[in-house]
């Protein structure tokens, strides 16, 4: 193998996170939806 082919694959390497062309407005809910239960948590802890 070139170096240029390990370059070439590198940069097409997938991490396994969410697709550019997916559903945007499901990842803005879910993310939501946590940052809402994670603030739930942390008052009923008395963290805050």
């Amino acid at each position: 193998m070139t170096a240029t082919t390990v370059t070439n694959r590198a940069a097409r390497t997938r991490t396994g996170g969410p697709k550019d062309n997916g559903p945007k407005i499901l990842e803005h809910v879910l993310g939501w939806t946590f940052v809402v239960v994670l603030a739930m948590f942390v008052t009923q802890a008395g963290l805050m």
